[in-house]
């Protein structure tokens, strides 16, 4: 199975500065099959994005996209808004929309159904704050949220959901979690899912992922690639971990 990594380039980069990123990074990972290769910029950039990337092994996804397909929701962009330009893939569930746009188990759920609905493949976060770890109650916590999150989500329709474990705090603080314990809640999460909806997916790893580290996390077969945020805005030190997990 070929390791998945995923750049997640949050709020950053214009359009001349994203057209800029995908010429160097094309020519760096050329013909590059070992892995499956994803990069979400924000929303203004998709449609240059999917063009840069016609005809090479890079697929473009999107960092969120709304519960409903259309209607005055005032900033928001639908999941039929996103598959009309390309995009294949969505992040839905990550921390920061959690944290600072309130975002519910129960609306994410509803954003994953309506991706699923449109056949976008889902990056799904989960992830425990340090206060959740600190009181040795890791696994409970993922798994209301992977519960929570795909409620109702077929065993068929599992196929295109990619969980990514990122705990809240090793996201942007060059902390990250040793590469065991990663391993060890990636276990835990297809344990989870294999219990509660028939099926496995694929487990990222993502959190303070750099081309010095990443290579650690994807050695067992517990983790199955890498979701990355800062690391992956360089075309040089993305292209590393691409390298670095080949």
């Amino acid at each position: 199975m070929k390791k998945i990594i995923a750049a997640n380039w949050k709020m950053n980069k214009t359009l001349v500065e994203t057209k800029d990123f995908f010429r160097e990074f094309k020519s760096k990972v050329n013909a590059q099959e070992n892995c499956e290769i994803i990069i979400c910029p924000p929303f203004i950039s998709l449609t240059e994005a999917a063009n840069e990337c016609k005809n090479t092994n890079i697929k473009i996804g999107a960092q969120n996209c709304h519960y409903e397909s259309s209607g005055a929701f005032t900033g928001e962009i639908s999941a039929e808004m996103l598959c009309d330009i390309g995009v294949q893939y969505v992040i839905l569930g990550h921390s920061e929309r959690r944290k600072y746009f309130f975002e519910t188990d129960e609306m994410i759920n509803k954003k994953i159904h309506k991706a699923l609905e449109n056949d976008l493949k889902v990056i799904f976060c989960v992830g425990e704050s340090i206060e959740i770890r600190e009181k040795n109650a890791v696994n409970e916590f993922i798994a209301e949220q992977i519960n929570s999150g795909l409620k109702g989500v077929s065993k068929e329709n599992l196929r295109n959901v990619i969980v990514a474990y990122e705990p809240i705090w090793a996201i942007g603080t060059g902390k990250a979690i040793n590469s065991e314990s990663a391993c060890c809640v990636a276990r835990f999460i297809k344990k989870c899912l294999a219990d509660n909806f028939g099926s496995e997916t694929a487990v990222l790893y993502g959190g303070s992922v750099k081309p010095e580290n990443a290579n650690e996390f994807v050695k067992s077969s517990d983790i199955d690639g890498l979701l990355v945020g800062g690391a992956s805005l360089k075309a040089e030190s993305f292209a590393e971990i691409i390298f670095a997990v080949r």
